[in-house]
Formats: structure tokens, sequence, C-alpha cells
């Protein structure tokens, strides 16, 4: 698919902008950030104020209607030049937090939370992994009884990003019968953060150390009826749904880490000598670049060809299938050339500072979240009816 001239103009623009505060406002600051274990709330509003947090939503909620390609150049471009998955997971966990708002929830509740959230005033998180489930979702066990004209939610979550700071919270919940099983009993409420008897701890990570993470408690937790998104029993088929975003979202933004990992060594490669010549005029580093090249480029075309079959409203089962295929894909790329990398700067890419450390210690979260390799293996073959 060959996009229009002024749609590759307004790309490379926001590819500049985003480029631009990522150099300016992130990567400078990422090793600080990582020590301090978060970044400034300042940053939303900053992003927020060019229009990033806005971007592919609604303009009636305060968004900016875009295409998956357009959204897919934003995030290459802040991981590439922001170098920080961390930085990514916090200051976009809305958009894995509001489409379920967004889709399903009543206009009111659209109008009370999405805007303020893409005006960078308030932040928004999804929860759904439990700690006894992963990637079973049709086995958690966090209930939500209804009284009168609340639910009352008990249960635990765990690896919640934005899990500590998030003013919304969109939550996985078993309701019906009590001791009901399976994916028709879940459904899926909006908490707010500040909400009675929800408690929080952070929790200590491989990587994204300036995101944080958390372990959500909910003891009797009331919410009102009116902020259960869609109806009762129709929460798998939301959650499903959902995961097909973020996976084509974390896709791209493993291309722009491995990308990351490809500009950095290569400017080690140039300016490093060894034996009186630069690392670059070795045939072995050369030919690790060119692996690196291969991939990425691989990665790069099946990233654009999934994103122009979504925006043209082909996201059928075919369809699913390859964007559970693009996500190993992809995060197989990031992990190659961060390995690759860190293996080129040899001793310094093992300090922490480089670029390709970070990301290296960052990829198996990538590997694991939205959907692990072996879950999004099954879940192709079945789409593909193998």
């Amino acid at each position: 698919m060959h996009l229009p001239t002024t749609d590759l103009d307004a790309l490379a623009d926001i590819t500049e902008t985003v480029k631009r505060f990522a150099q300016h406002e992130i990567a400078p600051h990422v090793g600080q950030w990582d020590d301090a274990g978060e970044f400034p709330r300042a940053l939303y509003h900053q992003a927020a104020g060019l229009g990033l947090l806005a971007l592919g939503y609604p303009e009636a909620v305060g968004g900016t209607p875009a295409s998956w390609r357009m959204r897919n150049a934003m995030t290459l471009a802040l991981c590439r030049y922001g170098g920080s998955g961390g930085v990514l997971a916090s200051l976009f966990s809305h958009n894995i937090g509001l489409p379920p708002v967004l889709a399903y929830g009543s206009a009111a509740l659209q109008q009370a939370v999405i805007p303020p959230v893409l005006r960078g005033e308030k932040i928004a998180a999804l929860a759904i992994t439990e700690p006894g489930g992963g990637s079973d979702v049709a086995a958690l066990r966090t209930t939500a009884r209804r009284e009168g004209g609340d639910y009352v939610i008990n249960g635990e979550k765990v690896f919640i990003t934005s899990g500590m700071r998030a003013d919304f919270i969109t939550v996985a919940v078993r309701t019906g019968e009590a001791g009901s099983k399976g994916a028709g009993g879940i459904s899926m409420i909006l908490v707010p953060g500040d909400s009675p008897g929800l408690s929080r701890s952070p929790l200590q990570k491989m990587g994204w150390w300036c995101s944080d993470t958390a372990q959500l408690r909910f003891d009797g937790v009331r919410v009102p009826a009116s902020h259960l998104l869609g109806e009762e029993g129709g929460g798998f088929k939301i959650i499903m749904g959902n995961f097909n975003g973020e996976r084509l979202a974390m896709s791209a933004a493993a291309l722009g880490f491995a990308q990351a990992c490809y500009d950095e060594a290569l400017d080690w490669a140039r300016q490093r000598k060894t034996f009186g010549q630069a690392l670059v005029e070795r045939q072995v580093i050369r030919h690790k670049l060119v692996d690196m090249q291969m991939r990425m480029a691989s990665t790069q075309a099946w990233v654009d060809a999934v994103a122009d079959r979504a925006d043209a409203g082909d996201q059928g089962a075919d369809w699913v299938a390859h964007v559970c295929m693009l996500k190993n894909h992809a995060t197989q790329t990031m992990q190659f050339c961060a390995d690759q990398a860190v293996q080129i700067l040899g001793g310094m890419g093992f300090m922490r500072g480089t670029t390709s450390e970070r990301i290296y210690r960052e990829v198996k979260v990538m590997m694991i979240g939205g959907g692990a390799e072996e879950i999004m293996k099954e879940l192709a073959a079945r789409q593909l009816n193998l």
C-alpha cells in the first residue's frame, strides 16, 4: 500500500517532532530517572502539549484521529531516539487502559476520564494479570459483586504498568455467580485510583526501571455500576480485542529499540579503533551490522503491512495471526540487535549509561508482556486453523 504524498509528509513531520522531543527531553535524563525509579509527571504534560498522548483518539474526547501508520511512526521515533522502554511503557499506559473505556464506556464516563488523561493531567492503566494467573486470562479470580448501585471488588493484580500512579484503572474482574469459572464470567470495570480499599505496592524489575510497576490489592473497593464497560460477562472479548492493538504497538516499539541499538553500535564501530583500524573496517563487525539491518528491514515491512491492513478495516482472523507472529518477530529482532550491539561495544556495552545495555535488560519484558512468545504462536496457529 502506497501512502499519498501528504501522508508521507505527515509521517516525516511527526517523526521529526518526536525525535527532537526524545533527544532533548528524554534521552539526556533516562539514566537519572532509572536511578530514581520514576520520571517526572511533568513529562506527561510535555508529551500532551505536543499532541502525542491524544494521537489516535476521537476529537469528541480531546483526541486527534490518526492512522496506525501515524501512531507507529510516533512510537518508533520515541523508542529509537529516547532509548527507554520504561518511559514508553508508563508515558503511554493510557493506550492500553483507555481503549476499553472509549469503546464500551458510557458517554458520561468517557468525558470524565479520557480528556484529562489526553491532556496529561491524569494517568490511566490496565489491570488484568493476577499473581496466580499469568497468560490464562480466563482463570482470573478477582471478583466484582453487585450490591445495589455499586460493584464491590476483591482480589489482586500484579505487574501493572503505571500501577502506583494511575488515576484510573481499567480492571478485569469476575462477575456473576460465586465460584464461576471460564471466559464467560469476566467483565471490565473502571476503578478510580483514589477508591477506598485499593492498595498498591511497587515491584522491582530487571528493566524498565523508571516505569512504576505495581501489585494492586482490592479489599471491598466500591465502584458505581455505571463504571461497568460493556455488558456483564463480555469482558473476555474486550480484553482480547485490546491485546491486538497493544501487540501492534509493541512491535513498532521493538523495532525502534532495535534501531537505537544499531545506531549506537554503528557510531561506536566508526569511532573505536583497535590495532590501528576502526572497528567498522573489520569484516566481522560489518557483517554484524548487516545482519541487524536485515532483521530491521523485514520487521519494518511487516509492521507497515499489518498497520495498513488495520487501517483498511481488515482485522479478521488472518490479521490477528499476523499481529501475533509480528510481535514475536519484532521482539526477536530487538533481542538480536541488542545482543549484537553489546558485543560490538565490548566492555562498554556492559556499562551502565549505554543505550544498548539498557535495552538489553528490557528485551525480555517485550517478549513476555502483552502475550508471551509461546502464547503468540499458539494463538496464531488457531487463527490460521492449523
